[in-house]
């Protein structure tokens, strides 16, 4: 049984999409209609612009998405695939799960564009620039990060953000409170705690406008159920009832992103190998989640789709 699984923020870089685009028509037609559906050329932002402006959140979040689904176009269009018939499941970290709900066709690529936009820039919006802050742990588990939270907290916001993997969690909240989870670290048993390079303290209660923004955008928006359920961020459980995936959508931007509990609960499903599209960040954070031995694949380039091809 094979899950098809879609990266979240970071996982962005200069000349993403290019290869793709200039290989195959089906891919330039999806950069093409992100970008009419933004008004904007993300694409060639994508492709050569400065660094500093790709990793905006409202810039990084589309982008992602128009990476991974042009690369899963491709697989079905030019190799004749279907998602239905391939995959049992689908899952995406973070914002994934919109690439992932795009992929299972609950949303299309044009309303996928425009809600991570919207996501985007409400996250960023949410929190002045420097009252929040994200660190991810190292050599920590859920258990030793919350513990951690708990202490470092004092009265601030300091929560886990996502749980990755066994050996990896992200904390967030007050920047005040983050810096005193780093300096704890040892006490609490943690390897080394690293400040992230993020514009805003995701996926914490200091969220919450943006999650009120997208409360409003997520109720009129054309979703429909998926192909195939989507394994939640928030509950790591299957879902696929649109108006709950909806709820979801907005629990998510405050709530606890469980990927490494959404890989073991996959895992039990009966998933035996994970096919990531347009990254390489879940992969490894898979094989180190998975109670068992699973296969993964990170499908980014023409080669890697036809090497897909063959296994499928």
């Amino acid at each position: 049984m094979r899950a098809f699984i879609f990266p979240g923020q970071g996982s962005q870089a200069i000349g993403m999409g290019k290869a793709l685009a200039d290989a195959s028509p089906v891919a330039r037609e999806i950069f093409q209609e992100v970008d009419e559906a933004l008004g904007q050329h993300l694409f060639k932002l994508m492709t050569e612009g400065e660094e500093r402006d790709l990793t905006l959140t409202e810039n990084a979040q589309p982008a992602i998405m128009a990476n991974a689904i042009a690369t899963l176009r491709v697989l079905e269009r030019e190799g004749g695939v279907r998602l239905s018939e391939k995959a049992a499941y689908v899952a995406g970290h973070s914002l994934g799960e919109y690439s992932a709900l795009c992929a299972a066709g609950a949303l299309d690529v044009a309303t996928t564009a425009r809600l991570l936009k919207l996501r985007g820039r409400a996250m960023q919006a949410a929190v002045p620039v420097g009252v929040g802050a994200m660190a991810a742990l190292l050599g920590a588990d859920i258990d030793k990060a919350q513990a951690l939270a708990d202490a470092a907290a004092q009265g601030e916001i300091c929560t886990v953000a996502n749980d990755n993997d066994p050996s990896q969690v992200v904390i967030s909240g007050h920047r005040g409170a983050i810096e005193r989870a780093i300096e704890l670290v040892k006490e609490h048993g943690i390897k080394r705690g690293i400040l992230l390079p993020v514009s805003a303290p995701f996926h914490c209660p200091l969220m919450q406008p943006a999650a009120d923004a997208m409360a409003g955008a997520l109720e009129t928006a054309a979703l429909l159920g998926p192909l195939v359920p989507l394994f939640a961020n928030v509950t790591a459980a299957p879902v696929a009832d649109a108006d709950t995936i909806r709820r979801l959508l907005v629990e998510q931007v405050t709530g606890r992103v469980r990927w490494r509990e959404s890989v073991i609960a996959l895992e039990a499903a009966g998933v035996e190998r994970f096919v990531e599209f347009g990254g390489k960040v879940l992969s490894p954070m898979v094989k180190r989640s998975a109670t068992g031995e699973v296969e993964t694949a990170s499908v980014i380039s023409m080669d890697d789709i036809e090497a897909l091809l063959k296994g499928l």
